[in-house]
């Protein structure tokens, strides 16, 4: 029974991550996206952390193939398994996932909402970040890197916000109807 419990859990965490990747198919406003908050709920929830980096990773990635590959089609020649410069916004990605394995020891709302800050806040920094070679290779170089990118922060802090709501209550809801879906069902 145990084993059949876990991947239940398992199985909804993934899915709800995956959907949430592929929302990104409906149209936004720029930088408004579920990358960050899915890094955020993996940490929160997956007992073994390694599923926790991997999982909304490979939802990410799925979604990249989807979107480049067929949505944007047009701009790539070939099939395109990583777009160029993929490995600082995954980075980020990742990055958002241990900080939050360490925010999330505990999860509840103020947690939710100050890690989709700290989500939004890393993601700023490191992918303007990659964007500094664009720019002068100067202290003010990279004041300009980083000022060209705060229009796009506005996206990224809502997408945080509420991707980060969607998915942490409604797993919290579907965790008070199901009691299997509740953690203290798994440990030993």
């Amino acid at each position: 029974m145990k084993t059949k419990n876990i991947k239940i859990r398992f199985s909804l965490l993934a899915l709800l991550i995956l959907l949430a990747a592929f929302s990104r198919m409906i149209p936004h406003m720029p930088n408004f996206s579920p990358l960050g908050a899915i890094g955020l709920f993996g940490a929160a929830h997956f007992s073994k952390k390694w599923q926790a980096f991997l999982i909304p990773i490979a939802a990410t990635w799925l979604s990249d193939l989807f979107i480049n590959n067929v949505i944007y089609a047009q701009y790539y020649p070939t099939f395109t398994w990583f777009y160029e410069g993929f490995y600082w916004q995954y980075g980020s990605y990742l990055l958002i996932t241990l900080v939050g394995i360490f925010i999330f020891k505990k999860v509840n709302a103020p947690r939710v909402v100050g890690g989709a800050l700290v989500s939004s806040v890393l993601f700023f920094i490191v992918t303007n970040f990659a964007c500094w070679p664009g720019y002068p290779q100067t202290a003010s170089g990279l004041a300009t890197c980083y000022a060209a990118g705060i229009p796009y922060l506005k996206g990224t802090l809502l997408g945080d916000l509420f991707y980060s709501g969607a998915l942490f209550g409604s797993f919290a809801l579907l965790q008070s109807r199901f009691p299997v879906l509740q953690y203290r069902t798994y440990q030993s």
